[in-house]
């Protein structure tokens, strides 16, 4: 059963029942269990693109290190939340983007040799507009991080973003030629490396493995192509097993020991706010067709897509609601398995096959845990353009 506050925010929610509910209590106490589990002296950065929900946010800016962001938008959230510490990622940065994220002062992780291109015409241009206004030059360097897609990945997990052909990063063959490059370049400074490498890995030490070999390629690298080696970035990647009763262990972090002088970064999104959010949908129907019962919802993939999107089905708890004020007979079932379908014109939109219920009525909310990180954010909201659920933050 969903604790207490989340309770009674929906209880206050409208009919039918459609919300989210985020926990700022959460939010905080896992981010202060991961900074106790990571090496002394390491950072942590929230991933924004978990959930931008803008109290999300801002409840991770203050209990973190700071925010990773991967767009404009999200530096507009993460400067909003007062952040201290910026870093901002993504394969593809446009030039207004990088402006602000130089205005920001944000440690960029580049991603191509023309994003450094890119990159150098932004600054060059930054720096001649503060030449105009103050009347000074300034002939001051940025540092900048790379991000590598290195030949071995490293790690497990749902969606692999190096040591495989993906858009995120420099091939590592490349590496050479494009510190080469950046060296030619004005005002730019390679600092370090970004190594994320996986999405929702389940096995806590194989990343402790993972980030300590990212550290001996780092330190390695860096001194075969002359870089000041001063940050290495081993983004994120720490999964949440939805379905099962797996956990991610975070004590093997702790004996990592980073080198002296570098800092260490890490940014996770999933782990921090998955426990924070609950999706709640009413039923609105209760049918059976060819064999199979059908719980419809007040709600469906556009708000919660990330079960669609996987291919798992997402447990439910029942939230009984007794108040029945229509005229008509209120359908249930007892002791039967129910599909959790949503509201939209496809037989895609599932949340949940074949769990058993004791009880389920027309009117009962279901709600979804774990649906704080990667629901409400990454779906097809304007899709049949039903009204979006409620928002509650406790």
């Amino acid at each position: 059963m969903p604790p207490d506050r989340v309770r009674a925010a929906l209880a206050g929610a409208s009919r039918p029942v459609c919300a989210y509910v985020y926990d700022r209590e959460v939010l905080r106490t896992r981010a202060a269990a991961l900074k106790a589990a990571l090496p002394a002296g390491a950072e942590l950065l929230y991933a924004v693109k978990a959930n931008g929900h803008p109290d999300v946010v801002a409840t991770l800016a203050a209990a973190t290190d700071g925010l990773e962001v991967a767009s404009g938008g999200e530096l507009a959230l993460a400067r909003a939340a007062g952040a201290r510490r910026i870093a901002f990622g993504g394969p593809a940065k446009p030039e207004a983007s990088l402006m602000a994220a130089l205005s920001a002062g944000a440690m960029i992780h580049a991603e191509s040799a023309l994003e450094l291109h890119r990159l150098a015409f932004m600054i060059r241009a930054s720096l001649k507009s503060l030449e105009r206004r103050e009347g000074r030059p300034d002939h001051g360097e940025v540092g900048v991080a790379l991000r590598v897609n290195r030949r071995d990945g490293g790690l497990p997990g749902s969606h692999q973003m190096a040591g495989a052909p993906t858009p995120f990063g420099i091939d590592e063959a490349d590496l050479p030629g494009v510190v080469a490059l950046a060296r030619t370049l004005p005002h730019i400074r390679v600092i370090g490396f970004h190594l994320h490498a996986v999405s929702n890995n389940l096995d806590g030490a194989r990343h402790a493995a993972f980030v300590d070999d990212a550290l001996r390629w780092s330190v390695a690298t860096a001194a075969s192509l002359g870089i000041a080696l001063e940050y290495v970035n081993v983004g994120g990647g720490f999964g949440v097993d939805y379905t099962g009763p797996a956990t991610f262990d975070t004590a093997p972090l702790a004996a990592i020991v980073p080198p002296d002088g570098v800092r260490l970064v890490f940014e996770p999104g999933r782990w921090l706010a998955a426990d924070a959010g609950w999706y709640a949908a009413e039923v609105l129907d209760l049918k059976r067709t060819h064999g199979r019962w059908f719980a419809v919802l007040r709600g469906g993939t556009h708000h919660f897509r990330l079960p669609a999107a996987w291919g798992y089905s997402h447990p439910f708890t029942v939230l009984p609601v007794d108040d029945w004020p229509h005229p008509y007979p209120r359908p249930a079932v007892e002791d039967v398995d129910v599909d959790a379908v949503g509201e939209l014109c496809t037989p895609r939109d599932v949340l949940t096959r074949g769990q058993r219920v004791e009880r389920l009525r027309v009117g009962d909310v279901l709600v979804f845990g774990r649906a704080g990180a990667y629901g409400w954010d990454i779906s097809h909201h304007e899709f049949l353009r039903h009204p979006p659920p409620q928002m509650f933050v406790v």
